[in-house]
């Protein structure tokens, strides 16, 4: 039995590897069909962060002030920023990649998700954003992570007006939240679309 030449063996074997980086690829990016690793990933990450950050800044907001209360309102700001960073890099790659084809939605209920999309993102960064200019305000250091700010200014009355704004977001964002699961429930459960598939 004759053997194919080399150059056919390696030329084969190229042709695989391209083959097989474009799946790797493929599932790191959108599809037609279906998101891709990272999206789901940024999705879920923010979820569960989240599941935390809400409870404990809801937390922090009763607990008298001490060294306690000041160890976690720094866990809240690290927690807080990573969220913002998170997110920032999530609106970047969604711009970047298009969204899977959502066939059985209608264009109201699309034009709903767009919105619903769109406030959330930009809670998430005013909840963060007007937490930071609070804090500034109220003349504290802030770590951003990747630097500490501290502003040599105080006015505790925007400070005040910005923790409104903090809080007012934050129970926005669960409202938000509310609609969007109940969506999700919707077309699992009563339209059998496979959208809650497409991010699992």
């Amino acid at each position: 039995i004759r053997r194919p030449p080399r150059s056919t063996l390696s030329s084969s074997s190229a042709a695989s590897d391209v083959y097989k980086r474009q799946i790797y690829i493929m599932k790191i990016k959108n599809d037609n069909s279906t998101y891709g690793v990272l999206a789901r990933l940024f999705h879920w990450l923010t979820f569960l962060i989240l599941l935390i950050q809400l409870p404990l800044g809801l937390y922090l907001d009763n607990l008298e002030f001490s060294e306690f209360k000041l160890t976690v309102e720094n866990t809240h700001i690290i927690i807080g920023m990573s969220i913002f960073y998170i997110t920032l890099l999530r609106m970047i790659w969604k711009f970047l990649n298009p969204k899977p084809i959502t066939s059985a939605v209608n264009k109201l209920q699309l034009i709903a998700s767009k919105a619903v999309h769109g406030l959330f993102y930009i809670t998430l960064l005013l909840i963060t954003i007007s937490g930071v200019l609070k804090l500034l305000l109220s003349g504290e250091e802030v770590n951003l992570i990747i630097s500490t700010v501290y502003i040599d200014y105080f006015n505790y009355e925007l400070a005040d007006r910005f923790q409104t704004v903090h809080v007012i977001s934050a129970y926005f964002l669960i409202l938000l939240f509310t609609i969007h699961l109940g969506a999700v429930v919707y077309h699992h459960l009563i339209q059998k679309d496979p959208i809650l598939k497409k991010m699992l």
